[in-house]
């Protein structure tokens, strides 16, 4: 695992970010907040629930579309971002540092799986 503040990436735009040894933040990337348009609502998951890697675990509501949120790790719910609630447009205003649930992780290496900012801003398309 690694350090506090580096970012990895799922293939379906979350990012995930250390916080403490075993813990998680889960947010969307700038490229997913600009996809959807401006948001109105975020279904975060609920505490205590548990998800593998990959499964869907919230929803995004924005004036466009709805989209849904997939957990970048395994792991249970131990946080929401309760200000989501009232101001979802933080997402819009700065989707890499708004997190939206943390984690517990169960599976450590998972994080190995993830992307670098660099890898995942590779997969974008273009133009």
């Amino acid at each position: 695992m690694v350090g506090n503040n580096e970012k990895r990436f799922s293939g379906t735009h979350q990012w995930a970010c250390m916080d403490g040894s075993a813990h998680v933040l889960v947010g969307i990337s700038d490229f997913a907040q600009e996809s959807l348009g401006d948001v109105v609502y975020v279904e975060a998951p609920d505490l205590g629930a548990s998800f593998k890697i990959g499964e869907q675990c919230g929803t995004i509501e924005s004036v466009k579309t709805a989209s849904d949120i997939f957990s970048p790790v395994s792991g249970e719910v131990v946080a929401v971002n309760e200000l989501l609630g009232e101001q979802p447009e933080l997402i819009n205003e700065s989707p890499q540092e708004t997190w939206i649930f943390k984690v517990k992780i169960t599976n450590p290496q998972e994080w190995d799986e993830l992307m670098s900012e660099t890898q995942y801003i590779d997969t974008l398309p273009t133009g």
